[in-house]
């Protein structure tokens, strides 16, 4: 959607809006909520943070894939900031809590909180399988999707829409886990090519295996401790994500 390698949830803001409002929770609301406290704050932050990049880029009229892409980054910062602050005012143990939220992990989950990622997951996904043949579309930029009778800039709103309720609802169970988003479609696409038939769903079986694993690895490294989840995926991500660059620059 934004011919950018680099695209991620943390591109447009999506991750940093669901830390904020995870952030907010746990340190100055309280579980007001109960349980599901955290969760709801996230995802509220998540979709609020996509909100607001769609409304800079409207207030700007950004036409382009990358005047979209700068909104986000410019609020991403600015979310983190904010989150940042939070963490600096609040009590310093509730602090230790959020940081921990904040790198990722799978420790916090429980069997009930599972309907509503689901949910997120069924409705969102198979409106994107439904959808492949006009990501792959868009692929080849927006002149050339226009010219194919899609509406490009409409498209790509609708995508954006439905990724942050993909990338809010995971982020509100399971922290901010980094690179997995990055890294996996590129790994997928390096094995099967570029057909979004292909790309989606093997990503998301890829990547849900890729972080079992991973969450495995946190778990034992140092035990009893439960390593956050970030900092293995990572780990693991850059190293692994090095070796696919070489691999391509050598062939």
């Amino acid at each position: 959607m934004t011919r950018n390698p680099l695209a991620d949830p943390h591109l447009l803001g999506i991750s940093s809006g669901a830390a904020f409002g995870a952030i907010m929770a746990l340190i100055h609301a309280g579980m007001v909520l109960g349980t599901v406290t955290v969760p709801v704050f996230a995802f509220a932050g998540a979709l609020a943070a996509t909100a607001l990049v769609l409304a800079i880029a409207n207030l700007a009229r950004a036409q382009s894939a990358g005047q979209l892409i700068l909104a986000g980054v410019a609020v991403s910062f600015i979310i983190s900031a904010a989150g940042n602050l939070l963490i600096f005012i609040g009590d310093p143990k509730a602090a230790h809590v959020a940081i921990f939220w904040m790198l990722g992990g799978l420790g916090l989950a429980q069997w009930s909180h599972l309907p509503y990622p689901l949910a997120a997951l069924v409705l969102c996904g198979v409106w994107l399988m439904t959808q492949t043949r006009n990501l792959n579309a868009m692929t080849l930029g927006d002149e050339s999707a226009t010219a194919l009778g899609i509406p490009a800039q409409r498209f790509r709103l609708k995508a954006f829409v439905a990724c942050a309720l993909l990338t809010g609802c995971a982020v509100a169970y399971s922290g901010v886990i980094a690179f997995v988003g990055l890294m996996i479609p590129h790994i997928v696409r390096f094995f099967v090519g570029g057909d979004y038939r292909r790309v989606l769903p093997l990503s998301a079986l890829v990547g849900a295996i890729f972080l079992i694993a991973a969450d495995m690895a946190a778990r034992t490294v140092v035990p009893p401790q439960d390593m956050p989840l970030g900092i293995v995926t990572g780990l693991i991500g850059g190293i692994a994500f090095v070796i696919l660059m070489r691999r391509r620059t050598t062939k």
